[in-house]
């Protein structure tokens, strides 16, 4: 280590220190806030809450996936439940556990990773492949990504606060895109699938979306925001911890009456429907199509340990190696499992972060909840149905909340390191921000790149994540064990 390696941050005082470290160890008769156990309806009530939250980027990437490689409604349909289904479960295994060495136990939902769209849609224009080489791909990097979790998880050291503040940061400022877009009611621009010129082959064309950003839907969104606003300062005990659910209930039943929300589907969804594996044929496997998107699940898994100690930051609880591993097995056995029930690789849902941070409810058993719900779903398609009626503006207006404190979880964080010391923390944090915003104000800033590296290229959170380590490493050095431990314990300070 550097003499200069002062950017872990700044020693607390002796007696906030002694506060702090009295404040993590709780009585023998009193539960952590992540073990908290609340009562059944509160369970419902809070689960049913992060649910809503991530139902519409759960249900993305199934939509994507199932149009582009041309199936029927009802297969599309199928594909939803099998992706809700799978949702619940892997979620289960991440925030309950699967014995001691699988699954964090902390308060994690997990859901279809975005970053698996691109090489999919490039497999589903193959025909030597289809949707069956997709799911023995998606099975294949499930298997590959459990064998390199030993590799993976020991980069604790490599994430001193600057870096786990700089990720985190970078974390919110992109959700921040897709909250935006979802008060806008969609993105600005819409594909023309029904183009009659365009072959299925590559992207389909591009359109301008005439909803996007209409004065309705921003109006409805800003309710939204208000209600949130309102039962936060306002509100006692538990109301005030549900204040996300009252503002998109408050929404969703404001555009029901303007005549925006329609729930028709819910009467003519089946009421019943089981979710078998395989039910597309048995997979196939490619060996390229496998190693691509391992490569997908790297990204994915080092994005994960970001998010676990961005979690660890907002829970108040030190995450330690073991964890990490723990919650990374989660991940590469949930895509196995999202394969074999024929959906897409799993990752924890970063949104779902930044509920915690507005509720302040902490508990894992929330999510544990939350992943019984997702499963009733998938098999129970009316209920599924209903809560895909909540429009996208009405989303937006609490994504704009939750969104913004994880960036401000970040913010929190970097105030905390030492920049009077050492002048050298400001240009780490300072380009790592910068390279994590190229995806966001670039679409196409690597076009000209390999096609192979789009996954590593476009993800915002990787990129931060790279060049804060690296820039770490080059002006401060590697931290020792005891310094490690030393910034994982004061990532825990001020969190309530």
């Amino acid at each position: 280590m550097t003499p200069s390696h002062t950017n872990t941050m700044a020693a607390p005082p002796a007696e906030e220190s002694q506060r702090n470290d009295a404040v993590e160890t709780p009585a023998n008769d009193m539960p952590s806030a992540v073990e908290q156990r609340l009562p059944a309806i509160k369970l419902f009530t809070l689960g049913l809450q992060h649910v809503l939250v991530m139902y519409a980027g759960a249900i993305a990437v199934p939509l994507i996936v199932g149009r582009a490689l041309k199936l029927q409604p009802e297969q599309v349909a199928a594909l939803i439940s099998a992706d809700l289904f799978c949702c619940g479960l892997v979620t289960l295994i991440q925030s309950f556990g699967l014995g001691r060495f699988i699954g964090i136990r902390m308060p994690v939902m997990m859901g279809v990773t975005f970053a698996s769209v691109s090489p999919m849609l490039a497999m589903a224009a193959n025909p030597s492949l289809g949707v069956t080489g997709i799911f023995g791909a998606v099975i294949g990097a499930g298997l590959l990504s459990l064998l390199l979790v030993p590799v993976i998880s020991r980069v604790l050291k490599l994430f001193p606060p600057i870096v786990t503040g700089s990720v985190i940061a970078v974390i919110g400022i992109t959700l921040m895109r897709v909250g935006v877009n979802w008060a806008m009611g969609g993105t600005p621009n819409m594909a023309k699938v029904a183009n009659p010129a365009w072959s299925g082959a590559g992207p389909a064309p591009m359109v301008p979306n005439p909803s996007y950003a209409a004065l309705d839907n921003l109006g409805i969104a800003l309710f939204v925001l208000v209600v949130i606003l309102l039962v936060t300062k306002y509100g006692k005990g538990f109301l005030c911890n549900i204040a996300v659910l009252t503002g998109i209930v408050a929404g969703t039943a404001l555009a029901w009456m303007l005549g925006k929300v329609s729930f028709a589907k819910v009467a003519a969804a089946k009421g019943f429907a089981l979710v078998t594996p395989f039910q597309f044929g048995m997979p196939t496997f490619d060996v390229f199509a496998i190693l691509t998107m391992t490569l997908v699940m790297l990204v994915v898994m080092i994005e994960s340990t970001g998010m676990f100690l961005a979690l660890g930051e907002l829970v108040g609880k030190r995450v330690s190696q073991q964890d990490i591993s723990r919650g990374l097995r989660a991940d590469a056995l949930g895509t196995m499992i999202g394969g074999i029930f024929n959906t897409f690789p799993y990752t924890s849902f970063s949104q779902n972060v930044g509920l915690i941070g507005v509720t302040g409810v902490k508990s894992r058993w929330v999510c544990v909840a939350a992943g019984v719900i997702l499963m009733v779903m998938g098999v129970l398609p009316k209920i599924a149905q209903a809560a895909e009626a909540v429009p996208q503006f009405v989303l937006g207006g609490a994504g704009l909340v939750m969104f913004g404190m994880v960036a401000a979880t970040g913010i929190r964080i970097l105030s905390g390191v030492d920049y009077r010391n050492n002048r050298h923390n400001q240009f780490i944090v300072a380009l790592s921000i910068g390279f994590g915003m190229l995806p966001m104000v670039a679409d196409d800033w690597a076009q000209h790149m390999p096609k192979a590296m789009s996954s590593l290229l476009h993800s915002g959170i990787l990129l931060a994540a790279l060049s804060a380590v690296l820039l770490n490493l080059y002006f401060n050095g590697l931290a020792s064990d005891e310094e490690a431990q030393h910034a994982a314990k004061a990532n825990t300070h001020g969190c309530e």
